[in-house]
């Protein structure tokens, strides 16, 4: 009965509140992906850079590897002092949590490419760009994408916190039902939805990897 009662809560919640969980949604999405993008813009190259210079990989590894190592809600402390509350600095945390899982994939994905293919290119006289861009970003673009989609699942989860320094979100919804009496409802309407996010995410960018794998492609055109 106390089952079907917080059920009939969460309906009527959402009935009357529609909008507001609408809105916190896309809030809490775009903060995710905006801090998961601006990571990939500085991730991707430097992935590439490093898988040229070995020597410098286990330092820049090593490096977004400690960050990775703070608790979220330590970092995000650290980086309300300098930005202040609010939605810059949940993107600032998601953007230095989403660093490793993207370098160390593309640096993977660039070093697993079959040598033969580039002594190949350099035989047909491509230039280092058309090699970059032809040969290894096509072959090692599925498993930086699985570095993306490890990404973004962990920042939907960071950007839950951001509630507490005012960024909003969908966690915002989960606090209010924790302060309130009988909050089991609302905080369900907060959590679900969260919960659908980054279940959704994981499966529509696993397919994108799955699409992007050169082998599964070939095996496609058999």
């Amino acid at each position: 009965m106390s089952q079907m009662n917080t059920f009939q809560q969460l309906l009527f919640y959402v009935s009357e509140n529609g909008m507001y969980v609408l809105s916190q949604f896309w809030r809490h999405f775009l903060i995710s992906i905006y801090g998961v993008l601006f990571a990939a813009v500085i991730s991707i190259p430097l992935g590439f850079w490093i898988a040229r210079y070995k020597k410098m990989a286990d330092w820049v590894i090593g490096i977004a590897n400690v960050i990775q190592t703070i608790p979220s809600l330590a970092l995000l402390s650290i980086l309300m002092l300098g930005l202040g509350l609010g939605t810059d600095t949940v993107i600032a945390t998601v953007f230095l949590y989403s660093l490793l899982p993207i370098i160390k994939n593309t640096y993977t994905g660039v070093r697993n490419v079959d040598g033969s293919l580039l002594d190949t290119g350099k035989g047909m006289g491509m230039t280092r760009m058309q090699l970059t861009f032809m040969v290894e970003l096509p072959l090692s673009l599925s498993v930086i994408m699985a570095g993306i989609r490890n990404a973004l699942v962990v920042a939907i989860g960071i950007t839950s916190i951001g509630t507490f320094i005012g960024a909003g979100g969908l966690g915002d919804i989960i606090t209010r039902g924790v302060n309130a009496t009988n909050g089991g409802a609302i905080i369900l309407a907060g959590a679900i939805p969260t919960a659908l996010m980054a279940i959704i995410s994981d499966i529509l960018l696993e397919y994108l990897e799955t699409r992007l794998d050169p082998s599964k492609r070939a095996a496609r055109r058999k």
